[in-house]
């Protein structure tokens, strides 16, 4: 394989993450409101589902990454024809959930379950697959970060595109858009540069069999990468659960400027991403992603200061922590390729090791709600509240728990993974 990821081959390889990004927004964001508004259904009921649905898919993450790594064993033209299948179920799932054929709110109950779990599983399959993809492509850790950042960097592509999409053009044509993306994706994918094939040796050995599921836990190294991954993306999880609350009731912000908000966040996300690479090339990847978390603390200390009113001020907020976001986005995954391939793993566990990536990166997004809105309840916080002592409780959790949590991620960093290093 290559040092060398030209602008051709890294759009080939990393196309396949926009529309993954872009479906992804849809069903958490607009789905909930469309059935509740469009079709009456409870928003009690919706939620128990979406729950269910979203647990029961996190639990199947491993199982797909060690279908995954059966597949890539098989060459990748077999992989590369169950995720054209995947993209099928996923698109013709999307559909049917925004577009259902059914309108009494209890059977819509029982079809957005069946839609949903399909849809999940078909977007869990292909994520594991096009990661596992990309760490499979080796490479020193320049190369691997390039990998990474264009994946993501399209991937925010896709997220941007998607929160303008429904409101602008409506879901008839969002979901247009996304056929026509997914399409595009898939194609180019099977131009990407591809991953060296298991020798015949590796086959007679054995050495290219699928492994245990449990496999990568087993991995000291692979734990500690995993601690530092769950306590950032839980610190990361926080703020944007309870972001609109903060800019609602503590800066008391007119809606019309939350698009800005999330645009700017978005936006700086994107366009730091190169500016990274060129950091990581300097000092590495660990240092990298510590120096994002330390500018991720300082910047949300600045925002525990502000009050009703500061809105251009928390505009340069959303933009630094973006700028931080980059790191995030590149650095994490980047690291567990180089580790996967450390521990002799490469082309033959990724799908195991990205399962299991997945399946943390879905609870952290359940246990910071699970953290954090309970905790504001504690505290006295209520939804349009303005109360000093309730807005406090905002702040606090909003700006210093975050804080608290990336510190602590960027401890566990430092000890488990810097000190060790050579």
């Amino acid at each position: 394989m290559s040092t060398t990821l030209t602008t051709r081959q890294g759009l080939r390889y990393g196309m396949m993450g926009l529309p993954l990004a872009f479906v992804a927004l849809p069903l958490y964001v607009v789905l909930p409101n469309h059935y509740a508004k469009t079709f009456g259904v409870s928003m009690a009921a919706l939620g128990g589902v979406l729950l269910f649905a979203r647990l029961l898919d996190a639990f199947f993450d491993p199982l797909l990454g060690r279908w995954s790594d059966a597949l890539y064993q098989r060459g990748t033209r077999a992989l590369l024809q169950r995720a054209a299948a995947a993209c099928v179920l996923l698109g013709t799932g999307f559909y049917a959930l925004f577009f259902p054929w059914v309108s009494d709110p209890q059977a819509l109950l029982y079809w957005a379950a069946g839609t949903l779990l399909v849809t999940y599983l078909a977007y869990s399959f292909l994520s594991i697959s096009h990661q596992s993809w990309g760490a499979m492509l080796g490479g020193d850790e320049s190369y691997r970060s390039k990998v990474v950042a264009w994946r993501e960097g399209l991937g925010l592509a896709g997220v941007i595109t998607a929160a303008i999409t429904p409101v602008a053009l409506g879901l008839p044509a969002t979901t247009a858009i996304f056929f026509i993306a997914i399409s595009v994706g898939l194609w180019l994918w099977t131009q990407a540069p591809t991953p060296a094939a298991p020798s015949e040796a590796d086959h007679a050995d054995g050495r290219t069999s699928p492994h245990s599921v449990w496999r990568p836990l087993g991995r000291p190294d692979f734990r500690a990468l995993l601690a530092v991954f769950v306590v950032n993306g839980i610190a990361s999880a926080i703020p944007a659960t309870l972001i609109l609350f903060f800019v609602q009731d503590r800066l008391q912000a007119p809606p019309a400027m939350e698009p800005l908000f999330l645009g700017s966040y978005f936006l700086c996300g994107a366009l730091a991403i190169p500016l990274w690479l060129k950091v990581v090339g300097r000092i590495g990847l660990a240092k990298t992603w510590l120096c994002g978390m330390l500018l991720s603390i300082a910047v949300f200390i600045f925002a525990s200061q502000l009050g009703a009113g500061d809105t251009v001020q928390f505009v340069l907020v959303c933009a630094l922590s973006g700028v931080a976001l980059g790191t995030d986005l590149t650095i994490p995954g980047a690291l567990l390729a180089g580790l996967i391939a450390r521990q002799g793993d490469q082309g033959q566990a990724e799908g195991a090791y990205f399962g299991w990536w997945n399946f943390v990166t879905k609870l952290n997004l359940a246990l910071a709600a699970g953290v954090a809105l309970p905790a504001l309840a504690w505290w006295g916080y209520a939804p349009g509240a303005r109360d000093p002592v309730a807005l406090n409780a905002l702040t606090v959790a909003y700006c210093l728990l975050p804080c608290g949590l990336k510190a602590l991620a960027a401890g566990l960093l430092y000890t488990l993974i810097l000190r060790r290093s050579p």
